[in-house]
């Protein structure tokens, strides 16, 4: 994936707190969705397997309220029951004694959490899992819109009733199906044959959401917009190429799997990593790294929220770096994606400043001699200098120039390229030379 190198019409020092010329330097524009119309402008040999993957996605999309409109229908009456929210999947240990999994407790959990599996056999986020079994028009996903929409937002959901029914967001769905392994394996065949069941519906669901190019939306069936992209923003895509190898082994956990579905996790972990590792984007002919989502069809970097802005984004690409440096086994072309993402961040990381809160102004990004190193959470692509978004779609290259809610309510800056870097020397050493 080729970026020409953006004109830069003034040469900005990625190390200012504030600098003279700091600016609006673009608009964000809305993530485009997989549609039909798009799919024809793909060549003529991959225009079928696409058509048949959005075919089967909108199936499924309609099945899915199909089956809460017949529940509302047999209850009698049209009112949605809205379920308890959490934060995440928290409410679904996965750190305890092996021996807990089998307690009434943690059937408890494994019972709720299959009842509030989607038609299509994946879970919604941030439900929480302690407080009881779905009931009969109790909706699958708790009130997840964002408090900020306006006319045209980029999180404007494609219908307000039906948003993030099935999704790998907020470590949805790849949570439940580890929650759920862990029990299978504490309890016999009988005991264990219902979990059983939802995670193999589970993991077809995975199958079912995974593109044709290898990688996964962070919504399926897709929702549209910024959903339908490849997403890497909280190891969406991670969370389940991890799951994938944990079920292709066959090990721990999964020692209940068959070997036919160990088979077929294994074609699509590679699948995945594929399209991952194609996905880096090169500049000048080198590779960098990776963005926080990217279009399906043309693998590019896209936007997501209104202040997420198409660009090279630094703590996602630090997890990939770190997740391909933990394969047993390390191609010519994985070997070549970590040198080059590491290179990346040797270069862009950003030193003697701090971010945090001066007086009553909210965090700002200051001068503090010995502070760092930090990296921007997003950098330009091309000319790698930090920008920044607000929730009027415009674009800053200087984080204090942006409004006092967003500074406050979002993470501008990392430090896990310092992972990275530490990481990469114990990688680098280890490898034989």
């Amino acid at each position: 994936m080729k970026f020409p190198c953006p004109a830069l019409a003034l040469a900005i020092s990625l190390l200012a707190a504030q600098s003279v010329f700091s600016a609006i330097v673009g608009t964000n524009t809305p993530s485009e969705a997989v549609t039909a119309k798009r799919i024809a402008t793909l060549p003529r040999t991959e225009r079928a397997e696409w058509s048949q993957y959005l075919a089967h996605s909108e199936r499924q999309w309609k099945a899915d309220q199909e089956f809460l409109r017949r529940e509302l229908k047999r209850f009698g009456t049209t009112s949605v029951i809205v379920p308890p929210p959490a934060r995440g999947a928290s409410s679904l240990p996965l750190g305890r004694d092996s021996k807990w999994y089998a307690t009434a407790d943690a059937r408890r959990l494994a019972d709720i959490t299959i009842s509030f599996q989607t038609p299509a056999g994946g879970w919604s986020k941030n439900l929480d899992f302690s407080r009881h079994v779905r009931a009969t028009g109790e909706h699958f996903v708790p009130e997840n819109a964002s408090h900020f929409l306006a006319a045209s937002d980029n999180d404007a959901p494609r219908d307000s009733g039906w948003s993030y029914v099935g999704t790998f967001d907020n470590d949805a769905t790849t949570t439940q199906l580890r929650f759920l392994a862990r029990v299978i394996r504490s309890l016999d065949k009988k005991q264990g044959a219902p979990y059983r069941a939802a995670f193999s519906r589970g993991l077809n669901f995975i199958f079912a959401a995974q593109y044709p190019n290898g990688g996964w939306p962070q919504v399926w069936p897709l929702q549209g917009g910024y959903h339908d992209a490849i997403t890497y923003n909280d190891g969406a895509m991670l969370q389940v190429l991890a799951l994938l190898r944990d079920v292709a082994e066959g090990k721990n956990d999964f020692t209940f799997i068959a070997e036919r579905v160990r088979r077929q996790a294994r074609e699509r972990l590679q699948r995945g990593m594929d399209c991952l590792l194609h996905s880096q984007v090169i500049v000048n002919g080198r590779r960098t790294v990776w963005g926080q989502q990217h279009d399906a069809l043309t693998l590019q970097p896209t936007s997501a929220r209104n202040y997420e802005m198409p660009s090279l984004a630094s703590g996602e690409s630090a997890d990939i770096t770190l997740f391909l440096m933990q394969m047993t086994s390390s191609s010519d072309e994985v070997v070549g994606a970590i040198n080059d993402a590491t290179a990346w961040f040797t270069k862009t990381q950003l030193r003697d400043v701090a971010f945090r809160n001066v007086g009553n102004q909210g965090r700002q990004l200051i001068s503090d001699p010995g502070s760092g190193p930090l990296w921007s959470r997003y950098y330009e692509i091309g000319s790698d200098r930090p920008v920044f978004g607000d929730r009027d779609k415009s674009i800053h290259d200087e984080v204090n120039e942006i409004s006092f809610e967003r500074r406050r309510g979002y993470a501008w800056f990392t430090d896990k390229g310092n992972v990275v870097l530490q990481s990469y020397a114990k990688w680098k050493a280890a490898r034989p030379q």
